[in-house]
């Protein structure tokens, strides 16, 4: 074969998979588009707002409201909410397009590496803003609005609460997919889990240092993300050879015989 065929023919695949990836993306904006004017219909921005707003509302003093200082910030906030709630409720659809994407390309010891580890990351990342919002945001909010003086009138911007929320949320998202990190660094053979048993202390600091920039100063925020990351880490090292054992490749299983 000639260099210009072999050249031709790879340029000719070069852009089947452009052309690929391209499908991929747009069918996975489709999928969160299509959420969010489900969620335009109904139940509408503001009534996902004020789902959002509930914890801090609880919180607050009877009566009280939060304010907007922005002209447009009552249009645009609630929109804001209303894409990344679509976002996250389509993120399976998303990591689906991902998977079909790469999955011609990986042998079958391959897929059954990630098919599990596409759908736990997803869940566990749901399953850490879903705690962050029904357990963490109300026992943070009461204490804080307890500890506040009674001169001081608490009325919260909305943006600057969306903000604060975001942050808490993706902290604590990204706090749930420790045990994803732990069988991923175990599986690739980058570490033992040997020896991140033998790390540990480092790694229950480690919690704490970044539970103490990512959250509040306030000690309940920093121990509701600190333990949960240590407690996960944990799980990490009881699950990783478990799936390192599952998902050797052929030649592996004939090595270890």
């Amino acid at each position: 074969m000639s260099d210009d065929t072999q050249q031709s023919g790879l340029q000719d695949t070069f852009i089947s998979h452009l052309v690929e990836l391209r499908s991929r993306l747009v069918k996975a904006s489709i999928g969160v588009l299509i959420v969010f004017g489900l969620f335009l219909a109904w139940p509408g921005p503001a009534q996902i707002y004020d789902f959002l707003a509930a914890p801090m509302m609880h919180a607050m003093p009877e009566g009280a409201k939060m304010i907007a200082t922005g002209v447009i910030t009552p249009f645009l906030v609630p929109m804001k909410v209303t894409l990344l709630l679509a976002f996250v409720l389509a993120l399976p659809w998303v990591l689906f397009q991902v998977w079909a994407f790469v999955a011609p390309g990986l042998y079958t010891h391959e897929k059954k590496l990630v098919a599990p580890l596409v759908i736990s990351s997803s869940l566990l990342f749901m399953l850490g803003v879903a705690f962050c919002y029904f357990f963490v945001f109300g026992t943070v909010f009461r204490f804080i609005n307890n500890f506040a003086p009674k001169s001081i009138t608490v009325a919260p911007d909305i943006e600057n609460y969306l903000d604060f929320v975001m942050t808490m949320c993706l902290a604590f998202g990204m706090t749930f997919e420790v045990p994803v990190v732990v069988v991923v660094v175990v599986r690739m053979g980058i570490v033992t889990v040997d020896k991140l048993k033998s790390v540990r202390p480092y790694v229950i600091v480690g919690a704490f240092i970044i539970a103490a920039v990512v959250t509040p100063p306030d000690i309940m925020s920093q121990l509701f993300l600190a333990i949960p990351l240590c407690l996960l880490f944990e799980i990490g090292l009881l699950v990783a050879p478990i799936f390192a054992r599952v998902t050797k490749a052929p030649e592996e299983s004939g090595e270890s015989l």
